[in-house]
């Protein structure tokens, strides 16, 4: 029996994970990306036609249209909550690109909203699907390598630039754009949340009025110690945009994960460049595949809006860390 494709739509491609998306949609045999709606609306053709798919006026056109059942939110961060409650009252399930939310307000609004319309709401932590970082979350639960004692977690990136370096847009710089894929990679490790969180914010790599260096100290509820780099520290000419990184020190030994590390090295005389070439699984896929399972078996998404206000809130406490001086101590 053939799977039933789960009709979606896509609010937005501000954030370059959307395109990611949009082509897991036309090409998986369970998805069907029905169309995308945009406040740009030149972005909204280009991407429709890139994408072989209908443009929509508008948000609200697109929520009207018949038999939609999901919608994927990429706009810039300050928009996820207006965009959630539009599609939240329109009976329409979400998957909301990370950061959940730019406040903790803003974010519990979105739960809530979300909760009242009887609607999911899922946060984009592809990172999750990884076959590396599932590969290593079983090992841990598997007991072999004993308890975890401290997390080193890196995910330094490339400026972005755009809007993600205006913070009205974004609500912040590498430390808001940075911290939530590890730290909620650290949760759902340890299943545990973060009490504490001590951080270094600063510009001193561009030196702009937005921060591009990230450095967090998080003390678990349960006392298990970790770090993160959450920094936009590689250059222009860096091969890759960046990394996703994990030392899990443990009562045995340390395991380490590179996310991006099976990659094929170019060497192009077209931009007398270097550059890095992924091979390895397709996360993105992961969790487009594993939203749709959710919407369509109607069971609870894997990764909820909880899971992403978490995760964002560490980042709002690093904030106030950095502006203090000194720790600070999560609800």
């Amino acid at each position: 029996m053939a799977t039933r494709k789960v009709k979606i739509g896509i609010m937005s491609f501000a954030h370059m994970h959307a395109g990611s998306y949009a082509h897991s949609m036309i090409t998986r045999n369970d998805t069907e990306l029905v169309g995308i709606a945009d406040h740009d609306p030149e972005r909204t053709k280009q991407m429709a036609k890139a994408f072989g798919t209908r443009a929509f006026e508008s948000y609200e056109a697109l929520l009207s249209e018949p038999g939609l059942e999901a919608v994927v939110i990429c706009s810039e961060n300050v928009r996820h909550r207006a965009l959630c409650e539009m599609a939240a009252q329109a009976g329409k399930h979400i998957l909301c690109e990370k950061p959940l939310a730019t406040t903790m307000e803003d974010g519990e609004a979105m739960i809530a909203a979300c909760e009242k319309a009887g609607v999911q709401l899922m946060t984009a932590f592809p990172c999750r699907y990884s076959p590396i970082m599932q590969r290593l979350k079983a090992t841990l639960e598997s007991g072999s390598a004993g308890e975890i004692l401290a997390i080193r977690g890196t995910n330094r990136g490339r400026n972005p630039g755009g809007w993600f370096v205006n913070k009205a847009e974004s609500g912040g710089g590498a430390t808001m754009d940075h911290t939530v894929h590890v730290t909620d990679l650290m949760r759902w490790m340890l299943d545990d949340e973060v009490k504490e969180v001590y951080a270094e914010v600063s510009n001193h790599i561009g030196h702009h009025d937005f921060d591009d260096v990230g450095f967090l100290s998080l003390g678990f509820v349960k006392g298990v110690f970790g770090t993160l780099d959450a920094s936009w520290s590689r250059p222009k000419s860096f091969p890759t945009w960046g990394d996703v990184t994990l030392e899990v020190i443990t009562e045995r030994g340390t395991l380490s994960m590179d996310m991006f590390a099976q990659n094929l090295v170019l060497y192009s005389d077209k931009t007398n460049s270097v550059s890095w070439h992924n091979w390895g699984g397709n996360m993105d896929d992961g969790l487009v595949a594993a939203f749709a399972k959710a919407v369509r078996e109607e069971t609870p998404v894997p990764i909820t809006g909880v899971d992403g206000l978490r995760a964002a809130e560490v980042a709002f406490a690093a904030y106030r860390s950095a502006e203090l001086h000194a720790p600070v101590t999560l609800r």
